[in-house]
């Protein structure tokens, strides 16, 4: 065991509590009372403090849902209320609810617009730039090639063979 402790005390005050501690016997922090936690226990105490509880995420959650519906039910209708009346200068403001609204939002105009980008960024796309990409993408149309004739010849065996004249 050590003799010998280097406290630092947050203030003033904690220098006199500790000399006003009796030096009988040895000064315990831990005790049954008042346990501190220490190792593993302190880790998995520090592991469930930090994990949700989902119920309480939920109706938390579900709380912020119900405040923010009421409040774009509350801006929809003061739009509404608003819409086509001028305001103290004469102006109406005019929105795009009228014959062309904009894009639509649903997934089939979503999954048509990505389409159009990804054919846009194929088009950019520099094929075959490396001398290797070359090399390689020509011995696999060759093989490719290869391969095709090797299954015309067989087709046309096929056909042959059935057009034979077989009388029995």
């Amino acid at each position: 065991g050590f003799h010998v402790a280097y406290v630092v005390f947050r203030k003033p005050a904690g220098v006199q509590a500790a000399k006003a501690l009796s030096r009988e016997g040895p000064l315990l922090i831990s005790t049954e009372s008042h346990p501190v936690k220490t190792g593993v226990s302190k880790w998995i105490e520090s592991y469930a403090a930090s994990v949700v509880d989902p119920e309480e995420l939920k109706a938390e959650v579900d709380a912020y849902m119900q405040d923010y519906d009421k409040k774009m039910a509350e801006e929809e209708a003061k739009a509404a209320k608003e819409e086509g009346v001028p305001d103290e200068e004469g102006w109406v403001k005019v929105t795009r609810k009228g014959r062309k609204p904009g894009l639509p939002r649903t997934e089939a105009a979503n999954l048509r617009v990505l389409e159009r980008e990804k054919r846009k960024r194929a088009r950019k796309e520099l094929l075959n730039f490396y001398a290797w990409q070359h090399r390689e993408s020509k011995r696999e149309h060759i093989a490719q090639l290869r391969k095709k004739f090797e299954e015309d010849k067989q087709r046309i065996a096929l056909l042959r063979a059935q057009r034979k004249f077989r009388p029995y």
